[in-house]
């Protein structure tokens, strides 16, 4: 009976591996490569799969999720000879298990191998300002080279980027002297036309000073002078109106004529010859008035006639 049971034992125990052999779960997003005496049968997807126990087995278990490589910094060499050290990611996705799995042996392998030397075409061909300012450029390229080399792999390339671009150390030096100076530069030339912009305002501001005071100046002027001969109309008008005679514009004359002599530069005045007629009336006046006070007197006035002027000189005083 022993013999019996132990072979019972043998029996259960291969029944159960090969219920396990049978029976494969592919989680959600991945596949298996099923190969039959080692060569390619089908692939196993997601969800519940039989396959013949030991005859059929799993070669490849492929994740089909978009996947994130990080490739460690490159040195690439410049346009102008300068190296530069490239840091890149790569965003793939397995599209095709089957060959991804007999189509390349490595292709994380690949994919990094075939980036750095797509990065140094690119970059050889730029100088290093155009590489610094052209990450979208490059990434497009080396997008479109990955993945068109890729596809038969099985594998899209879904995005490329550059993470870093450092430059040597002393480019960097050079590069951070010269975006210094073109800052104090721009800082100056702001200076310099915030100075100018404000001399012009200035000037714009004076000039328009002057141009409203000369104008004010002018119509005051204006108005004094429209105010003079207003003045005098009005004056010409009262006397006009008042009808007066020979004897009160002598009368007139005479009280005027102290203005006239002020000062020491008036060493010469001029009188008209008509007013020794007028002078002649006021003087008989006065002696007309006199002898009717009963007051004694000659009333003799300095005149003469004819048509001329008399020139009389200014006394001066002397020590």
């Amino acid at each position: 009976m022993e013999p019996i049971i132990i072979v019972l034992i043998i029996l259960v125990v291969l029944v159960f591996i090969a219920l396990i052999k049978t029976i494969q779960v592919i989680p959600q997003a991945s596949a298996a490569i099923v190969e039959r005496f080692g060569r390619y049968t089908r692939t196993l997807n997601a969800g519940l799969n039989i396959v013949v126990p030991f005859i059929d087995s799993i070669r490849n278990r492929i994740d089909l999720r978009e996947q994130v490589v990080p490739f460690p910094p490159q040195p690439v060499i410049t346009q102008d000879n300068l190296v530069v050290n490239i840091d890149t990611v790569i965003y793939y996705q397995v599209t095709d298990a089957r060959a991804a799995t007999y189509e390349v042996a490595s292709y994380i392998q690949a994919i990094e191998q075939l980036t750095v030397t797509t990065l140094r075409n690119i970059i050889g061909g730029m100088d290093l300002e155009r590489t610094l300012t052209s990450r979208e450029e490059i990434n497009a390229a080396l997008r479109g080279v990955l993945d068109e080399a890729t596809g038969k792999w099985g594998i899209r390339v879904n995005r490329v980027e550059l993470k870093a671009i450092e430059p040597p150390t002393s480019i960097q030096d050079s590069m951070e002297k010269q975006m210094r100076a073109d800052r104090d530069k721009r800082a100056a030339i702001l200076t310099a036309e915030g100075i100018r912009q404000s001399q012009i305002l200035t000037a714009e501001g004076e000039k328009q000073s002057a141009i409203l005071r000369a104008e004010g100046e002018a119509k005051a002027a204006a108005l004094r002078a429209e105010g003079e001969a207003q003045a005098v109309r009005t004056v010409f008008e009262a006397i006009h109106a008042g009808d007066p005679d020979q004897k009160l514009l002598s009368y007139q004359y005479l009280q005027m004529l102290p203005k006239i002599a002020e000062g020491d530069a008036n060493k010469l005045w001029i009188v008209p010859s008509e007013i020794g007629d007028a002078l002649k009336g006021l003087s008989g006046a006065m002696g007309n008035f006199g002898a009717m006070g009963g007051g004694s007197g000659n009333g003799g006035t300095p005149g003469g006639s004819g048509g001329g002027t008399e020139r009389r000189e200014k006394p001066s005083i002397t020590d």
